[in-house]
Parts: C-alpha cells; sequence; structure tokens
C-alpha cells in the first residue's frame, strides 16, 4: 500500500513538473493562471469515513478572462478551469477532478469560490468494509471556499469538496465529503 502511494505522489510531482516546463521555456506566456497544493480529510461519519489525509493539486486556467471581469455578471459569465487530484492514503479513494471555478473579491485580500465538475475515483462502488460505497466510478463533483490573499501571487484557500451521483447511476450513493487547506501561486 505505501508502495502505491509513494507512486501516486511521484505521478503527481511529475505532472507538476512537466506542467511547468513549458513556463520556465516561455516566462511571458501563461500556460495557466494558478497552481495550488494542499492536504483535506474526509468530513463524513460512521461507515461513510475515510482514513487518512488527501494530499491535493490542482491547477486553474482563464481562458475567459475571469481576471479582467469588473462586475458580478461578467464575473459570472467567466468562469476559469481547473484540473486537479486528492491522492489517497490508507487505502481510500484517489480523484481526479475537473470543472468550472467561479471567483468573488470582497475586497483585494478576501475572496470567495464555487466549483462544479465531474471526477472520476477509484474507491469502493458497493459493499465496502470501511468508507464510503460510492456506486459508479464517475461522480459529480462541487466545492465552496474561502480565501486570503497575501499579496498578488500567493494566497490560502480553506475548502469543502463533495463528489457523489446525485442518484443517476445504480447502487449505492454515500459520496465524498472533504475538507482541506490549500495554498495557491498565481502567476
Amino acid at each position: 500500500m505505501t508502495a502505491s502511494i509513494g507512486r501516486a505522489a511521484l505521478l503527481a510531482a511529475s505532472g507538476i513538473n512537466i506542467l511547468l516546463l513549458p513556463v520556465a521555456a516561455h516566462a511571458d506566456d501563461k500556460i495557466f493562471d494558478e497552481l495550488r497544493f494542499g492536504a483535506s480529510a474526509s468530513i463524513q461519519d460512521g461507515h461513510s469515513r475515510e482514513d487518512g489525509v488527501f494530499p491535493e493539486v490542482t491547477v486553474f486556467f482563464d481562458p475567459f478572462g475571469q481576471d479582467s471581469a469588473t462586475n458580478w455578471k461578467q464575473t459570472l459569465a467567466r468562469p476559469r478551469l481547473n484540473l486537479g487530484t486528492s491522492i489517497g492514503t490508507s487505502g481510500e479513494a484517489t480523484q481526479i477532478f475537473g470543472g468550472l471555478a467561479w471567483t468573488v473579491n470582497f475586497n483585494e485580500k478576501i475572496f470567495a469560490e464555487a466549483g462544479f465538475g465531474g471526477v472520476w475515483h477509484n474507491g469502493d462502488l458497493d459493499n465496502s468494509v470501511d468508507g464510503p460505497d460510492l456506486g459508479c466510478r464517475f461522480l459529480f463533483h462541487e466545492y465552496v471556499g474561502a480565501g486570503y490573499r497575501f499579496d498578488a501571487h500567493w494566497n490560502v484557500v480553506a475548502q469543502v469538496a463533495h463528489s457523489s451521483h446525485a442518484n443517476l447511476c445504480d447502487g449505492p450513493n454515500n459520496g465524498m465529503t472533504r475538507a482541506g487547506i490549500q495554498v495557491g501561486y498565481k502567476f
């Protein structure tokens, strides 16, 4: 089990390095908007609780120009795209997720964020002895968060993320709900 966690961490680190290579080669061209890394833990109780800590990495892209939005209507019409992973430890589910994210700035420092998309996971589908029964491999993924910007580049975000199939596929739907902290660097 420890070897699989090590392989997952190595794969995630390799992916980040591959993504960073074009940024180093073309410093003026912005490949992605923000990189976040952190960890989360299950906030469910009982049978559906997941053990361990889940290291996370998320990359944000801004193809619609959310940074240049001047009012809430433009912000709503210009979501950022995200792609990330939450790596399972202690034998729990690893997730690979992607979707849309909207950010609302309350001032220069404080912001809120919400996202919606999809997730693939390798968790138990049904009859799990410990942990959630998830019913199918592809689930909906949504999150909300609150953040603080230290400067133009660095921020910290506390978030709660939930993944489930909304009873759209056969099988149980315990879902996964995790809360955590991420540190972000905006390019």
